[in-house]
């Protein structure tokens, strides 16, 4: 295996989590306020839909990650998951948003869980084996860095487009007469024809490294994934994993309800104007964060080179609890001074998008030392559950909190809504001061991270040595 891989392919491969990044990032921003303030479900009952969620990516996450480290096809082992499924994956940005006007608050969230359990597994069928393709293409340490700004790139790009877009076509469907329900169809369905295609592409072109005639013989499950969790370095990786998409997560799902109802004012419709751009306040907020997390890929890919992982990880994570605190001092109507805290962020949220995705490989191939197996997809399939559970129990806390603040969904039509004190106290604390206390967490298991460059060469060593003993 070659140490440098050809710009092409990581290229290709990166532009693969251009529809993962899609519909991660609809969902996170805009789902809780789509479940409150357009299907009009009460808070505290939307946030069930979230904890049946979290029990069904607890069964196909790992599940998936198995199977695909089992699979044996002429194509291999990722390949078949990726062109199967990248067309359905695509389609499941639209069932996502395709809940129907109906009275009933109960049908209304059956029918939406139901909808995010189809979306959430078919986004698993095709992201579980995609992410297991990262150490089979290179086991050089800062390759495998590179590789994932590829895919930071297009993540940060999809993500970008998304906060921007999204909302200008939901405005626009609503001008030619449509309902804010078409919006996000319509939305839907653009960023899922987009997103299937690169995915279907990596399927067709991109070649595994890998013979799966080489493995042991397969543990079971249980088995499995109890000696994953022996692997003492997955366990830190898993919990900077958690604490790091806690913190990304609080600001997507929060952030939509502290602009429109505390920097706007009420206005629903409340406008920021950038360039000559009338910007909803959500597109520049975080079109704004967005652009400069892909400007600042290049320095922290350059300063995990020049350092490592983990120290710039926890300089990046430091750099957001401060711009994070600075969050509660935004007061009503000041945009300005918002966009320039997006921009600050957006520093150290680059840090949060491109680093954690460089340490699991390595893990990996500590895991593979201990235990003589190559187990991707297992641990692939336990980092997508992470993500996905931290992802269901941010919206479970804060449509909870709001709930019991007293928050009211707006009726129909209306452009103009005042949320109570209580509500506006709630959704401030927890785009601010909550988001210090969860991000303090990633510096803290940071600091005590066991794999430093120097261990993880000194691994790559022995798998060396132990791999040319095999083959002779």
């Amino acid at each position: 295996m070659t140490k440098k891989l050809p710009f092409w392919l990581k290229l290709l491969y990166g532009s693969g989590d251009w529809g993962l990044s899609s519909l991660g990032m609809m969902r996170s921003i805009f789902y809780a306020l789509y479940l409150t303030d357009v299907v009009g479900i009460e808070p505290r009952l939307a946030s069930i839909g979230a904890l049946v969620g979290i029990v069904w990516d607890a069964v196909n996450d790992p599940i998936i990650g198995v199977i695909s480290d089992r699979m044996q096809t002429r194509w291999g082992r990722r390949r078949p998951f990726l062109l199967w499924f990248a067309f359905p994956f695509g389609l499941s940005f639209v069932i996502l948003w395709s809940a129907p006007n109906w009275e009933s608050q109960i049908g209304s969230l059956i029918y939406v869980t139901l909808a995010f359990m189809i979306s959430d597994t078919l986004s698993t069928l095709v992201s579980v084996p995609y992410l297991s393709l990262t150490p089979e293409l290179t086991q050089d340490y800062d390759e495998r860095t590179s590789l994932s700004s590829f895919r930071t790139v297009f993540q940060l790009l999809a993500a970008m487009t998304v906060v921007i877009a999204a909302p200008m076509i939901v405005d626009e469907v609503i001008r030619m007469g449509g309902s804010q329900q078409q919006g996000f169809m319509l939305a839907g369905a653009i960023f899922g024809s987009l997103g299937s295609l690169p995915i279907f592409f990596i399927g067709w072109f991109v070649r595994e490294r890998f013979d799966p005639e080489d493995q042991p013989e397969a543990l079971p499950f249980r088995e499995t994934m109890r000696v994953a969790w022996k692997n003492i370095p997955f366990r830190y990786a898993v919990g900077i994993y958690m604490f790091n998409w806690s913190a990304v997560d609080m600001i997507a799902i929060t952030f939509p309800y502290f602009l429109l109802y505390w920097v706007g004012q009420g206005n629903l419709l409340a406008k920021v104007n950038i360039l000559g751009l009338d910007l909803a306040l959500e597109s520049a907020f975080f079109g704004v964060m967005m652009f400069v997390c892909v400007l600042c890929v290049p320095f922290w890919l350059w300063l995990a080179r020049t350092r490592n992982k983990i120290e710039a990880y926890m300089l990046g994570m430091a750099f957001w609890i401060i711009i994070q605190g600075l969050i509660f001092t935004i007061q009503p109507g000041a945009t300005t001074y918002m966009l320039i805290l997006a921009a600050l962020a957006g520093i150290g949220v680059s840090a949060a998008y491109i680093l954690p995705d460089s340490i699991l490989p390595d893990v990996i191939e500590w895991d593979e030392l201990r235990t003589r197996r190559r187990q991707e997809g297992v641990y692939y399939g336990v980092r997508t559950l992470i993500r996905k559970l931290t992802g269901a129990f941010i919206i479970f806390l804060t449509l909870q909190m709001l709930g019991w603040s007293g928050y009211q969904s707006p009726p129909d039509g209306v452009t103009q809504f005042t949320q109570p004190e209580s509500a506006l106290t709630a959704i401030r604390l927890m785009v601010s001061f909550l988001g210090v206390i969860i991000l303090s967490g990633t510096i803290v298991l940071a600091w005590s991270y066991p794999l430093s460059r120097e261990k993880y060469v000194r691994i790559q060593k022995l798998l060396i040595r132990r791999r040319e003993k095999t083959a002779k």
